[in-house]
């Protein structure tokens, strides 16, 4: 007997939610919301968000962007636009994932300029980072100096309350309902990180849709095998 068909699932990006109201507070997080919640009483023109993978980093700055009415600037842009292009786009910057970007020199300029506008105007700049800045070397001294100096908060990792809660979300945004007894199962057995959650949410996704089944534990049971 020939073997069946496997349905080859479309890349379909699920919608993420990303507003306040999205956004789950815990103790490994907190402190960064009460930063968000200060603005703009900062003590700095520049605050640095930093943590690991998908910990919530960029939602939360998407938070602020909306509360702001901020300009999103892919790091990646401070390579190649100049610092007085990318001030005009709005009176405040967020500036998301600028590890990749540490040591381009341009960008640092670009960077370091654009921080100097800010400040000059009494403006607000968001950056999402993986690492903290005191734990980068960066090219341009002085850019080392402002980056460094600024308020620096991170997200730590998750505690089961929150991976809990997390997984329930990310399966939500992919429209997929699980049980309790999923949850249940996937958190003693799962990496203790905001990644590790997001990774294994979509591999079910496409497990489940390749093989036309709903989100079980023995469906996830297969796939923390493969894992193996």
């Amino acid at each position: 007997m020939a073997n069946p068909v496997q349905q080859i699932p479309f890349d379909l990006r699920p919608r993420t939610a990303l507003g306040r109201e999205d956004f789950m507070v815990a103790p490994c997080n907190r402190d960064a919301v009460g930063w968000i919640d200060r603005w703009p009483d900062w003590s700095a023109p520049a605050f640095v968000l930093h943590g690991a993978a998908a910990s919530g980093k960029t939602h939360l700055a998407a938070v602020w962007k909306d509360m702001a009415k901020a300009a999103w600037v892919d790091a990646a842009e401070l390579a190649t636009q100049d610092a007085n292009v990318l001030s005009a786009l709005a009176p405040h910057l967020v500036i998301d994932h600028l590890d990749p970007l540490i040591g381009n020199r341009a960008a640092e300029t670009a960077l370091f300029h654009l921080y100097n506008q800010m400040k000059d105007r009494g403006s607000s700049l968001l950056i999402t980072m993986r690492a903290a800045p005191g734990q980068i070397d960066f090219v341009i001294p002085d850019l080392s100096s402002r980056m460094r100096a600024a308020p620096t908060v991170a997200i730590e990792p998750p505690d089961d309350t929150l991976l809990e809660v997390l997984l329930v979300k990310l399966f939500s945004d992919r429209q997929i309902t699980v049980g309790a007894d999923v949850i249940t199962y996937m958190l003693p057995r799962m990496e203790r990180s905001f990644a590790a959650a997001r990774d294994i949410v979509e591999r079910a996704d496409h497990v489940a849709l390749a093989e036309k089944k709903p989100v079980t534990i023995p469906l996830i049971r297969q796939i923390f095998s493969a894992q193996e």
